[in-house]
């Protein structure tokens, strides 16, 4: 049903194919844990980490978030900075939470050591990635290819699942689960600063642009926040070049303190980075001093002598 012809923005509208992909996930990820992973893990080694449970969860919620109503219906019917929001969240938010949530066994057991493995290890280096999620993220805003989206509901499925699998290509070299695909921490910081400067592009065109860009959101007979097409618009543009600038500029600012952060607090720093040596401890030597000892090698010290008039000079 296309979306100009919702009678309200708010009514509630079921996206059971997004129920059913939601399902399919949770019920495969639990599979794999509890059936693939205690055969993939050494003896006495958890299959997954608390860490990396909770980020599955959280992305399965953002999955869901975004996907459905409201942000969903909003988005493909009257406001285009709402549907900016989703392509916020499924190639910022969600695809480092995915990498995060996959232990290194689950990935390798998915892609195997053969073609596919090779494939993914190529798609995966940072100029290959980079290059083809910022070529996504340019078609993302052609005139064309969002009015057909917003009511073709499998080009609009389409367009959000090359979103998500070009960003978790995007994302692989930075949190991906492969040791040998990740890059050093330096060009983990360059790499993500880069992806912060492309946006720029589009997002000062729908700034400036003379008037609306997208004929769909600007015919449409409701308003939702009595916002105008001009008006979100230009919301759109401050969340995609604003908001995901600082997103990703906060990643790079925690990655250099987490890096050298730990350096300087360490030289900085009056406690001791080890252990006392017993010996240093009172009650612990193996012969303690005794006054007289003391007393004694202080005697046989030299007393300083006052340097001559010469000397001073």
């Amino acid at each position: 049903m296309p979306a100009a012809t919702f009678a309200d923005p708010w009514a509630f509208e079921p996206n059971p194919e997004v129920y059913v992909l939601v399902a399919f996930l949770v019920g495969a990820y639990i599979y794999m844990v509890r059936n693939i992973g205690p055969n993939a893990v050494e003896p006495g080694t958890p299959v997954i980490t608390r860490r990396q449970r909770n980020c599955f969860i959280a992305s399965m919620l953002i999955l869901f978030f975004a996907s459905t109503w409201p942000v969903h219906q909003i988005g493909e019917g009257y406001l285009y900075s709402a549907h900016m929001v989703q392509h916020f969240l499924l190639s910022y938010v969600l695809p480092p939470l995915v990498l995060l949530a996959t232990p290194e066994w689950l990935l390798r057991a998915l892609v195997g050591q053969g073609r596919t493995y090779r494939v993914v290890r190529f798609f995966s280096k940072p100029v290959v990635a980079a290059v083809i999620f910022n070529l996504m993220v340019m078609v993302l805003h052609v005139p064309g290819v969002v009015n057909a989206s917003t009511t073709n509901g499998v080009l609009h499925f389409s367009l959000h699942l090359f979103v998500v699998l070009t960003a978790v290509l995007m994302w692989m070299p930075v949190v991906g689960p492969l040791p040998e695909l990740q890059m050093s921490y330096g060009g983990k910081m360059i790499y993500l600063f880069l992806q912060s400067v492309v946006p720029t592009l589009p997002a000062a065109w729908l700034t400036f642009a003379d008037g609306v860009v997208y004929s769909h959101y600007g015919e449409q007979p409701v308003r939702v926040w009595g916002l105008s097409p001009i008006d979100d618009q230009q919301l759109a543009a401050v969340i995609m070049k604003i908001f995901g600038g600082m997103y990703l500029w906060t990643i790079v600012i925690f990655m250099f303190f987490r890096r050298f952060g730990k350096g300087v607090e360490a030289q900085n720093s009056y406690r001791r980075s080890g252990r006392m040596p017993a010996a240093e401890i009172t009650g612990t030597d193996e012969f303690p001093l005794t006054y007289g000892e003391v007393a004694d090698a202080f005697g046989r010290t030299e007393a300083p002598t006052e340097p001559t008039a010469d000397e001073r000079r």
